[in-house]
């Protein structure tokens, strides 16, 4: 069992990493906020070491004057908050572990954040980005796939990677997504990436059975055949924004906000987007609510500006 604070800070990564299977980029982000925590109860304001704290005596005032640093070094309220928040969850670890009695962090309140919308793009320049792949060549119609699907889908970038050929039910218009926390669900898209996809899928079927083993069954492939990586996707993005003749902040997950964005704009509710982007809750406060397959398709294909025609003039 850890002893000091950063054994069980360690430990507790250990546990976000392999059971909560939580990504790379978040464990970081975690080990970030926690190590800055450590830091300051380590070191005095002038850097000197100073002796680490029992667990037991890390309470709310603590905590308070953490954030007070935090403050006093200008850090946006946002930062603050995400700060409380990975500490808030790693003394619940503590407490459940046994290692403290209680959560000190529980009584301590968030930071209201300020507001901040993200970055979307209008409904012909999205056509023209995921229009721009040269459909001719191999790659272009692999970019187009990627494309199309980042804003039929709206799924993260992580998911579009991690797709396998037994995850895409391309008759259905459907995909089989591995969210964050290993958790599954299914997500439609419309005509114009099914389309692309088909085009790409054809291409796929061609590749040289050359990558690794666990590569075989991914969907997207870079060049040596293996499965392409977020990074390539960030790259792939890059590219075709730089071809536009705007000038235009655009990211993968620009395409997740713009879906979202577009799909509120014509009418589909707030709880059929949360199943569809896979967000555990719409708010802190609100609970996880279930919408069924059958009724994400039937809003999906009235409110996406890209979603294809069903048999019987649904």
């Amino acid at each position: 069992m850890a002893g000091t604070l950063a054994e069980w800070i360690a430990e507790y990564l250990d546990y976000l990493r392999y059971q909560r299977s939580l990504s790379g980029h978040t464990v970081r982000g975690y080990a970030s906020d926690l190590g800055q925590f450590l830091d300051y109860l380590t070191h005095t304001p002038e850097g000197d070491p100073r002796p680490e704290p029992a667990l037991g005596q890390i309470d709310n005032l603590t905590i308070r004057e953490f954030l007070g640093v935090l403050y006093r070094k200008r850090n946006r309220k946002s930062s603050v908050a995400r700060k409380l928040a990975s500490i808030r969850s790693f003394m619940k670890y503590l407490a459940t572990r046994g290692a403290i009695g209680t959560n000190p962090a529980r009584s301590v309140v968030s930071p209201r954040r300020d507001m901040r919308l993200p970055d979307t793009l209008a409904v012909d320049t999205v056509a023209r980005l995921v229009e721009s792949p040269d459909a001719g060549t191999d790659g272009g119609k692999r970019d187009r796939a990627i494309l199309e699907l980042l804003y039929a889908a709206g799924i993260r970038v992580g998911e579009l990677v991690g797709l396998n050929l037994g995850d895409v039910r391309l008759q259905e218009g459907l995909l089989h997504v591995l969210g964050k926390g290993s958790k599954e669900r299914v997500v439609p898209f419309g005509r114009k990436a099914g389309e692309a996809m088909a085009a790409y899928l054809r291409v796929r079927a061609r590749a040289p059975a050359r990558a690794p083993q666990s590569d075989l069954e991914a969907v997207f492939l870079n060049a040596r055949g293996g499965r392409l990586t977020a990074r390539s996707v960030w790259n792939i993005v890059d590219r075709y924004v730089g071809q536009l003749a705007e000038r235009l902040r655009v990211h993968p997950h620009t395409l997740r906000h713009t879906f979202a964005t577009h799909m509120l704009s014509a009418g589909a509710d707030l709880r059929t987007i949360q199943e569809l982007l896979g967000h555990e809750s719409l708010s802190t406060t609100q609970k996880y609510t279930h919408v069924s397959v059958e009724q994400l398709i039937r809003v999906y294909e009235s409110s996406h500006p890209r979603a294809r025609p069903r048999a019987g003039g649904r």
